[in-house]
């Protein structure tokens, strides 16, 4: 399917012809298919929204996106979408004219909510929570203004994890992204197709496609966040152990309530005996059959 680069989307054009970079366009390609069918994205003849700030991550998203559609594989509309926040230093221009060139559908907009979030965090605090919320009740904005059903982001495996480990480290809740979900107000999907894919495979992808890619810095206030703790944390764990990632999301796609603590997911008050037939799996863990 993914073999003659002759034909394909403008958003490939140039691409490299070596086996290695066919072998990563498939696997991004292959993954993002997955999640979306397995997570049932799909509405067909729906509108997408999809979220481009300029980072490796968007870049993939959108490319693959057109990828799917372009072969028949994605029967929506895609209307791409970068939202500039009036960070210092931000290349306004970058996006429209490599937006104009691929021959993207795309909207632009301007939203100074960089002011309002250095007016509102204290001095020597992230800007990141307050800048993402803001930036997300832009997009629902502009999604609904255009007509989208799903705002459409570039989230990826790794931001997964990382996101897991956050609320298991500092928020007391086994939570994280999810890959499909409605927002607040009922009305719109957020879907994160990118949720197979690893951070390392759109680094790769995007390099090699030489996208502008735009910094995700530029209010330098990304320096000693959480997050970073957390990636710096799982980076040792892979050096360690190659695959350690992986199998890790693995473990967010088989989850049994029963051998949780959480009795809103599980009647344990309920349970008898002569109800269920344990066996052991490894040392200790009781495996419900």
């Amino acid at each position: 399917m993914l073999d003659d680069l002759d034909d394909i989307h403008p958003l490939f054009h140039g691409a490299p012809s070596s086996a290695s970079f066919k072998k990563l366009r498939k696997r991004i390609v292959r993954q993002t298919r997955e999640a979306i069918e397995q997570y049932g994205m799909i509405e067909r003849g729906a509108r997408w929204l999809v979220c481009l700030s300029g980072g490796k991550d968007s870049y993939t998203l959108l490319a693959v996106l057109h990828e799917l559609k372009w072969r028949g594989l994605l029967p929506v509309d895609l209307l791409a979408c970068n939202l500039d926040q009036g960070q210092p230093n931000f290349p306004a221009t970058v996006l429209p004219e490599f937006l104009e060139k691929m021959g993207v559908e795309h909207r632009i907009e301007y939203q100074d909510t960089y002011s309002v979030v250095k007016d509102k965090v204290p001095a020597g605090r992230t800007y990141c929570a307050l800048c993402s919320r803001l930036r997300r009740g832009n997009l629902y904005r502009i999604a609904r203004e255009e007509g989208c059903s799903a705002v459409v982001l570039g989230h990826h495996r790794d931001d997964i994890l990382e996101t897991f480990f956050m609320n298991l480290f500092h928020g007391g809740r086994l939570a994280t992204m999810p890959p499909k979900l409605v927002n607040e107000e009922g009305d719109l999907f957020v879907y994160r197709p990118l949720a197979h894919v690893a951070e390392e495979d759109c680094e790769k992808f995007a390099k090699s496609m030489n996208y502008p890619i735009i910094p995700c810095d530029l209010c330098g206030s990304q320096d000693g966040l959480q997050r970073q703790q957390v990636k710096q944390i799982l980076d040792q764990w892979e050096k360690n152990s190659p695959g350690r990632r992986q199998v890790m999301f693995r473990a967010l796609t088989n989850i049994r309530p029963s051998h949780m603590l959480d009795p809103k997911l599980f009647d344990f008050a309920g349970l008898m005996r002569g109800t269920e037939q344990f066996e052991e799996i490894g040392n200790d863990i009781p495996k419900l059959r």
